[in-house]
């Protein structure tokens, strides 16, 4: 968590010292953030990628679901608790009950059993917290390891990561090793994705900016209309 917001606060500093900049309003630190999505696409490429690729062979389908539902299930909490904190009274409330029945009868989070109950899964994190009360988004920043990000979700990043409760499982060595698998398994989940978007993207930096750009808009959106799917989305101009 401590070199998590290292990072945070050292991309809050790049931005507002201006260095690196460009002509897109959305994206004024544009050579800094190349230059860290070129690294962390490295980074992907050398290391990432081929853990998840073996894990995607390796391990057993069901159990690769069984995975992704047991830490679906611990941000779900945290996801409740901002749900909360926007006003959003009956989607926290459902969201504390998809945890509460998961983590009963579905033997600790690995068997998602709300959602056949009709309790779907929506997630929320402070960023979000922090739009639904009126702080702008600033400048779009692309952080090393944690990828695509703006300067309102940097300064909240270390509060969720305080508020993810797998921080504080003990001991520490099923912690690091819980959270390698957690990150494997989020990349193995996005290889058929990362595919495509190898293949179709003539730049790849700016199909990854401006998505980012408009579904987080959209998730923001959603928060303060306290609605989802329903809410008319307004996508961010490049």
């Amino acid at each position: 968590m401590k070199y998590a917001a290292r990072i945070a606060a050292l991309a809050l500093a790049a931005t507002l010292t201006g260095c690196a900049t460009s002509n897109n309003p959305n994206d004024p630190l544009e050579g800094f953030n190349r230059a860290m999505f070129s690294f962390n696409d490295g980074v992907d490429r050398v290391a990432l990628k081929p853990a998840a690729q073996a894990y995607d062979t390796v391990v057993p389908g069901p159990v690769q679901t069984g995975i992704g539902n047991f830490f679906g299930n611990i941000g779900d909490l945290w996801s409740s608790i901002n749900q909360l904190l926007q006003g959003r009274i009956e989607q926290g409330v459902s969201t504390f009950m998809r945890v509460a029945i998961n983590t009963t009868f579905g033997l600790g989070g690995v068997l998602d059993v709300a959602t056949e109950a009709r309790l779907p899964r929506e997630k929320s994190d402070f960023g979000q917290t922090l739009g639904k009360w009126g702080v702008g988004s600033g400048p779009y920043v692309v952080l090393p390891f944690f990828g695509p990000s703006t300067l309102r979700d940097t300064a909240g990043l270390p509060i969720d990561l305080y508020g993810d409760l797998w921080t504080y499982k003990r001991p520490t060595r099923w912690r690091n090793v819980g959270s390698v698998v957690r990150v494997i398994d989020r990349r193995a989940q996005l290889l058929d994705a990362s595919t495509l978007l190898e293949d179709a993207a003539l730049d790849k930096y700016d199909f990854v900016r401006d998505a980012y750009l408009q579904r987080r808009q959209s998730q923001i959106s959603g928060s303060r209309s306290g609605g989802g799917d329903q809410q008319k989305q307004e996508a961010v101009k490049p």
